[in-house]
């Protein structure tokens, strides 16, 4: 391959871009849509320190997917059961982060495990086999979207019921449980709704790929911010340019927008962090100074 070719994969699809994009509206709010649910709840999920358990949850959820793509049923259908099985484990038995951790190690492999063996039993189209692992967000269909919605819809109303104890129960466990709120419970709900979530992006960008929307753009805000608003904002916004903007790039050739997505993911956490460090480092000689 040479410099040609890259530049026509990366570039090709300009001069029709305009017809293309009109193609792909409804990735476009999916992708919105994703990146603004996934960067509010990834904000919780760093403060539970549970980073692990999204990429635990996908691998259950990609089992389900191929399970249901086996079979003929709906993969969406198979994805949140697989999704919600794997977040009811975790939150029922790994009440405490080291728990949480070795029941998650067990749960990736077999997972993953078992979807293996799905897909190579399925002789289906080998690129429906692909989506599970890397999503089709260039496809998204009307059907799929309202889906979407909805489920997001219902997540953030969830969240919104559960706010204050939750919040209470990520910053300090121990005082939330001695001040009686039921922590085993909140923490099941949570991960329910997150398992949701997880679904929704194993279909859309994949299993392997979760992270960039529901870790990333969380971590990144939180290196320049600490406001109870400020961080839930930054990280909503932060997933909604990585999702989109990936989406906008893909389009301009004929590479695979998963790249895109992680890559401005990725960037962003390197920018917040650089910026994070530089505020940390003249803090700390001004406090040296004075």
């Amino acid at each position: 391959m040479n410099w040609d070719d890259i530049a026509d994969a990366m570039f090709g699809g300009l001069p029709v871009y305009g017809d293309i994009l009109m193609l792909v509206s409804n990735s476009l709010w999916a992708g919105a849509v994703l990146g603004l649910v996934g960067g509010l709840i990834g904000v919780l999920v760093m403060q539970r320190d549970m980073a692990f358990a999204v990429h635990g949850i996908s691998e259950l959820s990609f089992a389900g997917a191929a399970a249901a793509l086996l079979i003929g049923w709906d993969v969406v259908t198979g994805s949140i059961i697989g999704s919600l099985l794997a977040a009811a484990i975790i939150g029922w038995l790994g009440a405490r982060a080291r728990d949480r951790n070795s029941i998650i190690g067990v749960l990736m492999p077999f997972g993953l495990g078992l979807g293996i063996l799905f897909l190579s039993l399925y002789d289906g189209r080998s690129a429906n086999r692909f989506s599970l692992l890397t999503g089709q967000i260039v496809s998204v269909q009307s059907g799929q979207l309202g889906w979407l919605i909805v489920i997001s819809a219902f997540a953030l109303l969830g969240l919104l019921l559960i706010w204050r104890p939750l919040r209470f129960d990520s910053l300090d466990p121990q005082s939330a449980s001695a001040r009686g709120v039921p922590t085993t419970a909140v923490s099941l709900a949570f991960m329910l709704l997150l398992g949701l979530i997880v679904a929704v992006a194993v279909h859309i960008i994949g299993a392997l790929l979760v992270m960039a929307l529901l870790v990333t753009p969380a971590a990144a805000a939180m290196r320049i911010a600490t406001g109870a608003l400020s961080v839930p904002l930054l990280a909503a916004l932060f997933g909604f340019v990585s999702a989109v903007g990936g989406i906008l790039l893909a389009i301009m050739g004929t590479l695979p927008v998963s790249p895109y997505i992680t890559t401005i993911s990725f960037v962003i956490y390197l920018v917040c962090r650089g910026v994070g460090s530089r505020r940390g480092r003249v803090t700390r000689n001004r406090v040296a100074t004075a």
